[in-house]
């Protein structure tokens, strides 16, 4: 069974940042490639950024490309995403996504999910 327990998240002003975390507990020596994806209500879930197991390869959403930044803080286990210079748009419930075969892109999700976690932009 493998978990992924999310961190960070919360209100923030235009232009302001946050950072968010996630880590997987899992089989011992299992690796994951991982990543983030976002909702809005009546939306379906779309690609963020993902990074793969080793730590390389990042991927980002065009939306996002220069702003947000996602990094192996202990590879195929742990991710954090630091999110800069946000946007009202950005606002959303953010999911940690991992899978130990897939790299995650747009249009390919993995089999893991975290719970989510609430990011808003707003004045």
């Amino acid at each position: 069974q493998v978990q992924l327990v999310e961190s960070g998240g919360g209100l923030v002003h235009p232009g302001g940042s946050l950072r968010l975390s996630c880590a997987a507990s899992g089989r011992a020596g299992e690796t994951y490639n991982m990543g983030w994806f976002r909702q809005t209500p009546g939306k379906e879930r779309e690609f963020v950024a993902s990074i793969m197991w080793k730590g390389q390869s990042p991927r980002y959403a065009g939306s996002v490309q220069g702003r947000f930044s996602i990094s192996a803080d202990n590879p195929g286990r742990a991710v954090s995403l630091q999110m800069n210079d946000l946007k009202p748009e950005d606002t959303a419930v953010y999911y940690c996504n991992a899978d130990s075969r897939f790299s995650l892109r747009d249009g390919v999700q993995g089999a893991h999910w975290g719970q989510g976690t609430q990011v808003t932009v707003s004045s």
